[in-house]
C-alpha cells in the first residue's frame, strides 16, 4: 500500500476508511492516479522486455484494487502472462527434454552402480544434459554476491559457519554453508524473476536457512516455481563441488557434494514448508501419482535410505484431497529431474567420514 492513502473519495468527496480499496458510497477506485502511474510503468517496462519491473508494477496495482473486479481479474491475467515470459525455462520441460522412462535415459541408470566406468559414463551424459544447471548458477555470480552485501545474511552466516565447524571442521563447514546459500539465493533469483519481494536469507544452525515473503504468492504454479528453484541450483552447487572433488581428488569436496545431495533431496519431501510441498500442490492426482512413481524407481535403483521418507510422504499426499486442477508439467519434470540427478550424484559420492 502506498503511504498517502486517502482520507476521501475524490470522486464524491465521501471520507472513507484508509484500508478501502474502493469508495462504500459511489463504487470508484481510491487508488486511480496511482494506479494509472503503475499501468504506465508496467506497460513501457513491458515493451522494453524489462519483464520483472513490469511484473513489480502490476503486482503492486493488483493490491489496489478490490477483490472480484473486472480490472483485478485484468490485471491477474498480465501476471500470468509475464511469468510465463520472466520465468527461466528449465530444461525445456516437457516438451524436448527425456522422461525418466526414455530408453537413452533409463539405460545409462542401469548401468551405472554395476562397474566404475559405468557409473563414470552415465554422469558424464548426465552433465552433458544437463549442464545447465552449471552454467546457471555461473552466469547468475553477481546474484549470488547480492546476498552477501546484508549484514543479517553475513552475521547469521558466520555464526552457523563457527557451529558447524566445531563439529566437522572449517574446510566442511565453509562448503555446507555455501552449499546452503546457493539454495536459498536460487530461491530468491525466481522469486526476483516474478517480481515478488522477500528478505535475504537468514541462516539458522541445525536447520539451514530461510527467507521471508514480502507479499504471497499468488498461484500454485508460481510456488512450483519458486520451491523447486531452490533444489535446482542447490544441484548446481552439489555439482561444482563433486567436478572440484574428482579434479582435485579431494575426499572434503566429494563430501560437499554428497551431503549437498543429500540435503536438496530432503527439500523435496512434501511436507510442511519444504521445497516439494509448494511443487506437490501445483500437481494433479495423476501427476503426484507419476511423482510417487519416479521416486519408487529411484530407490529401486539407487537404495537409498532417504527416498523411503520421500516416498512414503508423497504416497500421502496423492492419497490427498487437494490436487490442483489443471496439470503442471513443468513442476512435474523439474520434480523428476531433481530426484534423478540428486539420487545419482549421492549415490555416486560415498558416504565420507567427516573429522574436525
Amino acid at each position: 500500500m502506498p503511504s498517502d492513502l486517502p482520507s476521501k473519495c475524490q470522486n464524491c468527496g465521501t471520507e472513507v476508511a484508509v484500508d478501502l480499496l474502493s469508495c462504500p458510497r459511489c463504487q470508484a477506485l481510491l487508488h486511480s492516479t496511482e494506479l494509472e502511474r503503475l499501468a504506465e510503468t508496467a506497460t513501457n517496462a513491458t515493451k522494453a522486455n524489462q519483464y520483472v519491473e513490469a511484473l513489480t508494477a502490476w503486482r503492486k496495482a493488483y493490491s489496489l484494487l478490490p477483490p472480484g473486479t473486472r480490472q483485478r481479474e485484468a490485471v491477474e491475467a498480465k501476471i500470468d502472462a509475464l511469468v510465463q515470459l520472466s520465468a527461466p525455462l528449465v530444461a525445456n520441460y516437457p516438451e524436448n527434454a527425456p522422461s525418466p522412462t526414455d530408453p537413452q535415459v533409463s539405460q545409462p541408470h542401469r548401468s551405472i552402480w554395476g562397474k566404475a566406468s559405468g557409473i563414470i559414463g552415465a554422469v558424464g551424459v548426465l552433465l552433458f544434459k544437463f549442464k545447465f544447471a552449471l552454467i546457471f548458477i555461473l552466469s547468475k555470480f553477481k546474484l549470488l554476491l547480492l546476498g552477501l552485501t546484508k549484514m543479517g545474511t553475513l552475521l547469521s552466516m558466520f555464526i552457523s559457519f563457527g557451529i558447524y565447524c566445531t563439529l566437522w571442521g572449517w574446510q566442511f563447514a565453509a562448503g555446507f554453508v555455501l552449499s546452503i546459500y546457493v539454495h536459498e539465493m536460487g530461491h530468491i533469483a525466481m522469486l526476483h524473476r516474478l517480481g515478488i519481494r522477500c528478505t535475504a536469507p537468514m541462516f539458522i544452525p541445525g536447520f539451514g536457512a530461510l527467507i521471508r515473503l514480502k507479499e504471497n504468492l499468488p498461484t500454485a504454479r508460481e510456488e512450483a516455481l519458486v520451491g523447486l528453484a531452490g533444489p535446482i541450483w542447490g544441484l548446481g552447487a552439489a555439482l561444482v563441488a563433486w567436478i572440484l572433488g574428482m579434479a582435485l581428488k579431494s575426499p572434503m569436496c566429494t563430501a560437499i557434494a554428497h551431503f549437498g545431495a543429500v540435503i536438496n533431496l530432503f527439500n523435496l519431501t512434501p511436507v510442511w514448508q519444504l521445497d516439494g510441498s509448494h511443487a506437490f500442490r501445483a500437481l494433479t492426482k495423476t501427476q503426484r501419482w507419476i511423482a510417487v512413481g519416479g521416486l519408487l524407481a529411484a530407490w529401486a535403483v539407487s537404495h537409498l535410505g532417504i527416498l523411503l521418507l520421500i516416498l512414503a510422504v508423497a504416497t500421502y499426499r496423492a492419497f490427498g484431497k487437494d490436487p490442483a486442477p489443471q496439470p503442471n508439467h513443468r513442476a512435474l519434470g523439474e520434480f523428476l529431474f531433481l530426484v534423478a540427478t540428486l539420487s545419482i550424484l549421492a549415490s555416486i559420492t560415498p558416504l565420507p567420514q567427516i573429522t574436525s
